[in-house]
């Protein structure tokens, strides 16, 4: 682990181990908008059976080709709605959409959401892979990855200075401008989300860990290996998709980014997976019943690995 101070970073890569969270929505909703209060009881559940955070997506349009509206609600009011019905439980993006965001509002939210809640924010950004939405953002599809780079140095600089000098296609702050509030640990951890457009040596250089998606066993082990040698010390992030076979015993039958299994092969998959050193894994469970999952999950895999 690097030297974050931030909590929410703390909270998932402080410990010796593999650390869980859980992706949203968490009441599994895809098409549609999900219940809130029912996505708030979820979340205060998740945190009370030992998951250390909750991951929100940023998906500002719904494309049915897609098939996945992302949770629906907006990353920063949700994540605040959230933050004062929790704890502990770290916030996190996975992803913020840079190139469709304008970085002075991408700071100036973030920065909220960590300082309300006690500095529990960590941020996943992406370049993003929805194509129809860049032209309704007017912003051209094959700039999204110097957008990235461009939006990062951006929110590294607001953050990190009072009246900050900062300058870009998305405008240009002089030092005549402030934008508060600041982050409660002075700045916010930023994790790249798959390659965002980016080679492995800048987002080594540039974040504070590195998200990716699901991967076969032998090719995530190759993945930690360079990333060891590119960034020691900071953390490694999967995503990976979850449903629970009522056979505690059951073999894995593979899912699009993940697997469904019992609970006896779960734990030894996640422990296979920390011995590569992974260091944390965002759970989308598939269920009808995702209290139920959670719990027989945080007790039967997570408690035990």
């Amino acid at each position: 682990m690097s030297d974050c101070v931030n909590a929410g970073y703390r909270q998932l890569f402080g410990g010796s181990g593999l650390s869980f969270g859980v992706g949203l929505p968490l009441t599994g909703v895809k098409e549609s908008t999900p219940d809130p209060a029912a996505e708030v009881e979820l979340a205060i559940h998740a945190e009370s059976v030992g998951f250390d955070g909750i991951w929100a997506r940023d998906v500002p349009t719904y494309w049915p080709r897609f098939g996945d509206a992302g949770g629906a609600f907006d990353t920063w009011p949700f994540l605040s709605h959230l933050a004062a019905h929790t704890d502990s439980i770290a916030l996190g993006t996975a992803s913020v959409v840079l190139p469709l965001r304008h970085p002075i509002h991408v700071a100036k939210a973030a920065a909220t959401v960590d300082r309300l809640s006690g500095g529990r924010l960590v941020l996943g950004v992406a370049s993003g892979d929805r194509e129809p939405e860049y032209p309704a953002f007017g912003v051209e599809f094959d700039t999204r990855g110097r957008a990235v780079r461009e939006s990062v140095d951006a929110l590294r600089s607001i953050w990190g200075e009072a009246f900050p000098t900062a300058s870009g296609p998305w405008g240009d702050l002089d030092g005549d401008l402030d934008v508060l509030p600041k982050p409660a640990a002075g700045t916010i951890p930023i994790l790249p989300t798959g390659n965002a457009r980016q080679s492995t040596e800048w987002i080594a250089a540039n974040g504070d860990g590195w998200i990716f998606y699901h991967l076969p066993e032998s090719t995530l082990q190759s993945y930690l290996e360079t990333w060891r040698e590119h960034a020691p010390g900071k953390p490694f992030v999967i995503a990976a998709r979850v449903a629970l076979a009522d056979d505690p015993t059951a073999e894995p039958e593979p899912l699009h980014l993940g697997y469904r299994a019992g609970v006896g092969w779960f734990r030894e998959y996640f422990g296979r997976l920390e011995e590569y050193g992974l260091d944390h894994v965002i759970v989308s469970f598939e269920t009808d019943d995702p209290e139920r999952a959670m719990t027989t999950f945080a007790t039967e895999v997570v408690d035990r690995i």
